[in-house]
């Protein structure tokens, strides 16, 4: 099976006709994903390639059926967007886009709060169920379908790694989630946890964590508390100085807080497998799942 995305998922793209919706929607499509629709105003009645454009996302919920959504709308426009999608309807909504204020996603928090939708993101790769949907930036031929194991992770490049690891031991994924790396997100850890948990074929979970915040910490105790299941852990930034922030909004260490090393030592207490060295995860992986 796959958590939150699967091959019935009915994608319409908001920001087709830029650059990188353009691009990223291609790859979509030929990866097999059904990619129904996409949203830019003023240029309905386009196309992108055979692709009908709307000028709202409910316009294109109307004539499509679109289930799901993926953003590539620039960071000033992003949060109405994601609001846009919510109000139209749209049950997953995948935002791609990075930059955007927290100050934006507070307001695409509240609003959403109540309402029967999920966000992915922002700053993040995105979502994929191998072999069936590719909803995001990652690239489609390193996944390999079949499971049984799911992938969590704040850093799209380090589960494309973990990714590919894991598929050149053999080792299928049932879905591979980028959660993203801002401070404020609308799918965490724990969501997912607990999504694989119930999900019958997912034997195994990979969680890719940062520094900065708490996520990793309460995953820990949730993992403790409440998961059967086998969960492998990696922590990256264990050298980070204090109060730099790492590549992403979210990954920085502050009043002493957020560091790697406490993450670590959560993982551990919770009876995670935490791999200290990600050239060796994909061993570890082989030695946990199989």
């Amino acid at each position: 099976m796959s958590i939150f995305v699967d091959k019935n998922s009915r994608v319409v793209v908001q920001g087709i006709t830029g650059k990188e919706g353009q691009f990223h929607t291609r790859h979509c499509v030929d990866y097999g994903t059904r990619v129904v629709g996409g949203v830019t105003p003023g240029k309905a009645g386009q196309k992108m390639d055979a692709v009908p454009v709307f000028n709202t996302v409910k316009d294109a919920v109307d004539e499509t059926g679109a289930n799901c959504s993926l953003i590539f709308v620039p960071p000033a426009f992003a949060a109405d967007a994601a609001m846009e999608a919510a109000d139209a309807g749209i049950g997953v909504i995948v935002t791609i886009t990075e930059g955007i204020p927290v100050l934006d996603m507070m307001r695409v928090m509240n609003y959403l709060d109540g309402k029967p939708c999920r966000l992915i993101g922002p700053n993040c790769p995105g979502i994929i169920t191998p072999g069936q949907a590719k909803i995001g930036i990652m690239p489609g031929p390193i996944h390999k379908p079949g499971g049984p194991i799911g992938v969590i992770s704040r850093s799209g490049t380090l589960t494309y790694e973990v990714v590919n690891q894991l598929t050149l031991r053999g080792i299928g994924q049932t879905t591979c989630i980028g959660i993203g790396g801002d401070p404020i997100i609308g799918t965490n850890f724990i969501d997912c946890l607990d999504a694989f948990e119930s999900d019958p074929e997912t034997q195994g979970i990979v969680m890719v964590g940062e520094i900065g915040g708490t996520a990793e910490e309460e995953a820990a105790a949730f993992v403790a508390a409440k998961m059967s299941k086998p969960v492998v852990g990696f922590i990256s930034g264990l050298t980070a100085p204090p109060g730099r922030r790492m590549g992403h909004a979210g990954a920085i260490i502050s009043g002493g807080s957020g560091t790697a090393k406490a993450k670590i030592e959560a993982m551990n207490a919770a009876g995670i497998h935490v791999c200290q060295n990600l050239g060796e995860l994909g061993e570890l992986c082989a030695d946990v799942f199989t």
